[in-house]
């Protein structure tokens, strides 16, 4: 394999006990960091050098739908001008992206996958969600497995408009014949627990549905008021709770108890205009908190996470270290991963080159484009 070291690190966060370094490199070999240590640099057979730019562990984006056809851009415009959020919009995307080819779908979401990768997100979950028939969930999880393998099986999104009325039938197409054809392409489950997609019970149904088909769990959860979704997610043993937008101290309570991630949306937040939340409330509890793009045609059209994260800083008070950490270490903990969000010996070579000496400036100089370079696997991108 070929060595390559990253020299000259002003700054190196590397999300391990070594904390915070200066003056710092990074070697790895092929996909895995090697070596992370200061002052002068080992042999290699490449140098990239740092100029004494920060370095940090590749984004870890935990929640985004990438696969999908059309826009919904005049929803966005009509939210703007004072029409509020509703989980019914779904249904726009579901018809737009039902007409599109799997070569039409696979084109639009490698060019946001890129888009992503620009912006410093090393490891990315997909959803399904904008079929809702069995041959549609199939082919958008084939489609996300062409570019990750954190695929998630999201049939139950939203009831779709042949099944209006009906939605504990759809929840029985969802549980049955479309889990059985989706679970072989898919490492997760997901449900939309929310008033206008699905209740508590039909979301335990499909969650333990797939649960038992072998598939791991999250769930959306309070987004768009008060509800059961968050106790839900810990009940079950979810590894996030995705959302939390409306938190009550029982919930805030049990995510503290347990180790469902709390995945924290801000850009879908900024998009709505829903109230943000209170991420300092669930971080003082104790809980484990990530930040994630939830990049989707609706709620929430971006893949930057330093958006994100200077949203979280301002409005959800967090540190921005404590940004840092969730959108990286956080993002993997909500997928399970321990090769990822962390740069140290032994973790996947993912490094992302800030254009600037601290991540402070994420947050400090918002808007611009601070990404200098990404490494995926050792792979710049």
């Amino acid at each position: 394999m070929t060595s390559t070291v990253v020299e000259h690190i002003g700054l190196l966060v590397t999300n391990t006990a070594a904390g915070e370094l200066r003056d710092a490199h990074v070697v790895f070999d092929g996909e895995l960091v090697v070596t992370v240590g200061t002052g002068a640099a080992p042999p290699a057979d490449e140098r990239i050098d740092a100029a004494g730019r920060c370095a940090i562990p590749g984004f870890v984006d935990s929640h985004t739908h990438l696969v999908f056809a059309g826009d919904r851009a005049g929803e966005f415009a009509a939210r703007m001008a004072g029409e509020p959020y509703a989980a019914g919009g779904i249904s726009t995307s579901i018809d737009a992206t039902r007409a599109a080819s799997d070569d039409e779908l696979l084109a639009l979401a490698r060019d946001r996958l890129a888009e992503a990768n620009r912006a410093g997100i090393t490891t990315v979950e997909i959803k399904s969600g904008y079929g809702a028939t069995v041959e549609d969930e199939v082919r958008l999880l084939r489609v996300a497995g062409h570019l990750t393998p954190e695929t998630t099986f999201l049939g139950a999104h939203v009831v779709p408009t042949e099944y209006a009325g009906r939605a504990d039938d759809y929840v029985a197409l969802v549980t049955g014949e479309m889990l059985t054809a989706c679970a072989p392409h898919a490492r997760w489950v997901d449900a939309f627990c929310e008033v206008g997609a699905f209740d508590a019970d039909q979301c335990r149904a499909v969650l333990n549905a797939g649960t038992a088909a072998g598939l791991g769990t999250r769930l959306h959860a309070n987004q768009l008021g008060p509800g059961p979704g968050v106790r839900l997610a810990v009940e079950l043993g979810c590894a996030s709770a995705d959302h939390c937008t409306y938190l009550t101290d029982v919930d805030v309570d049990a995510l503290a108890s347990s180790d469902t991630v709390a995945t924290f949306l801000p850009a879908t937040d900024f998009s709505t205009r829903q109230p943000y939340p209170d991420a300092r409330r669930v971080i003082d509890a104790g809980a484990t908190v990530a930040l994630a793009t939830n990049c989707n045609p609706g709620s929430s059209y971006t893949t930057s996470m330093s958006f994100v994260i200077a949203l979280a800083v301002r409005d959800l008070h967090m540190t921005a270290a404590e940004a840092i950490t969730a959108a990286t270490l956080g993002g993997a903990r909500a997928l399970r991963r321990d090769d990822v969000g962390w740069i140290g010996p032994g973790s996947r070579a993912d490094l992302v080159l800030l254009d600037a000496p601290s991540y402070e400036h994420l947050v400090y100089r918002p808007g611009v484009p601070l990404i200098a370079a990404t490494i995926v696997g050792g792979r710049r991108v």
